[in-house]
């Protein structure tokens, strides 16, 4: 990092830190006590705050990770400043860490951009820090820093785990993916990531190779015919009934293999992956969960996405390859039609922005869901396209694990799209200055509508005397 670049990120994130400051300062005087989740989450705290470390709350379905750390941060500085009495884990004291790991958050996302696109000198300093802004104001995320949920300690763990991972240290990826488990059990899949771009890196030089020795400069590892595909899948099979491959393959990444193990140990032991209360936590195949993730990465990455090249790109793509887009569009309606499932909390709880999307968009007639096809391909295809500077085997990799993350899951969640659109986001190409700014804006608009609307739009419920807040 350049000495310029360095004094403006410092900057960037010092000021981004300030105003989240102000905005927590705001959120917690409007909101003092627990709100949702935090019902559950606060009081957990607190009990290991007071050393109680064998209680626990049936109804909480992830690992204590999140309490861990908060009594790992909060217990040594009550120490340091001399805090006593109720200061010590409030809902407020907890709700701070996660504003901690908000501005670990911001400084992992730059790290990752550095590395990710190193090779692209074109990028300037000014654009890598924008670009880690606007993913630090993610929407979806940036909402529950101000609340005591795990996802900002999850996507902590997570993306610094991604980062070890690049930089080759794979055991301490391992360690930090643990950290991860720990907070989600859902983010053993990113470990398996992890694991993954080790193992595509590994295929795509040995492709690289079979190319060379074949001399068939035409045939790319990125895009191709069937036919290349075919041959691909072929390489792909021989190369891992190597006995030689499969053990140098173990050999890089036996940390993650340990961890994995480990994780189907726990799934043994605990008879499922949802620890408390599971009769909610169901899982099962929920396939147009994939379409409703595109469709959000769509929305969240518009500029980017949505634009008139990419819409004249695909519609030239509809008319060259009739047959293979009418075969998605039958697998598509086939998929909607046998495996849309409706959770009790969709349509149950008003306070959720997904609430309103179901109600306002897909029950509206019994065939909107399958009207809306043409746009879940046109998500699908611009999706993947930004993602064509990868190799076929990244791809791959990125897409067995983005199926693995969010088809099992019955309920529309827009927190469980988090990590898969930012590692998405974070491997595509560098847009244009112009786009990077639209974006941002976009975000910054989004977040303020939001807080807006969580703080100044509350409600109550019949017989309740509760208040009642929007939120993601």
């Amino acid at each position: 990092m350049e000495r310029g670049e360095a004094y403006g990120f410092s900057a960037v994130m010092s000021g981004a830190f300030l105003l989240s400051c102000l905005l927590f300062a705001a959120i917690n005087r409007h909101q003092r006590g627990p709100y949702m989740d935090e019902v559950f989450h606060v009081p957990q705290a607190q009990a290991y705050c007071r050393g109680r470390f064998l209680q626990w709350d049936p109804m909480i379905t992830t690992l204590p990770g999140l309490y861990l750390a908060s009594v790992g941060v909060v217990k040594p500085a009550a120490w340091l400043f001399g805090w006593a009495g109720s200061v010590v884990c409030s809902a407020a004291m907890l709700r701070f860490i996660n504003l901690l790991f908000s501005a670990g958050n911001f400084y992992l996302l730059y790290l990752l951009l550095v590395k990710i696109h190193q090779k692209n000198k074109a990028v300037s300093g000014f654009q890598r820090i924008m670009s880690a802004l606007t993913l630090a104001m993610f929407p979806t995320l940036y909402f529950f820093t101000f609340l005591y949920y795990t996802d900002p300690g999850s996507v902590f763990f997570t993306l610094f785990a991604y980062l070890m991972c690049l930089y080759g240290n794979h055991k301490t990826s391992a360690l930090l993916g643990f950290c991860g488990f720990m907070f989600r059990q859902t983010n053993i899949v990113w470990t398996v990531f992890c694991a993954g771009n080790v193992v595509a890196e590994k295929l795509n030089e040995a492709w690289k190779t079979e190319l060379q020795k074949k001399k068939d400069e035409k045939i790319s590892s990125r895009k191709g015919s069937f036919s290349d595909w075919i041959r691909i899948l072929r390489f792909l099979v021989e190369y891992l009934v190597s006995l030689k491959n499969l053990v140098t393959l173990t050999a890089l990444t036996w940390p993650y293999i340990v961890l994995v193990t480990v994780f189907f140990g726990f799934v043994f032991i605990n008879g499922g992956i949802v620890v408390g209360d599971r009769s909610s936590h169901e899982a099962c195949l929920h396939f147009p969960q994939l379409f409703y993730f595109l469709s959000f990465t769509g929305f969240f990455s518009f500029p980017h996405l949505l634009t008139p090249i990419k819409i004249r790109k695909f519609l030239l793509s509809l008319r060259k390859h009739p047959v293979q887009y009418s075969l998605i569009a039958v697998i598509s309606l086939f998929l909607i039609w046998k495996f849309t499932y409706i959770h009790k909390y969709l349509l149950a709880d008003n306070r959720h922005y997904t609430f309103y999307v179901w109600r306002k968009v897909f029950q509206r007639h019994e065939l909107v869901k399958y009207i809306l096809v043409p746009v879940y391909m046109f998500a699908g295809w611009t999706f993947t396209d930004t993602l064509k500077s990868k190799s076929i085997f990244w791809i791959l990799m990125y897409f067995v694990c983005l199926l693995a993350v969010t088809v099992p899951q019955k309920l529309l969640e827009f927190r469980y799209f988090i990590l898969p659109f930012l590692i998405y986001r974070l491997n595509i190409p560098f847009p244009s200055l112009y786009k990077q700014l639209l974006e941002l804006v976009f975000y910054i608009v989004v977040n303020a509508v939001t807080f807006y609307l969580f703080l100044n739009k509350t409600f109550q419920w019949p017989n309740s005397d509760e208040i009642q807040r929007f939120m993601w």
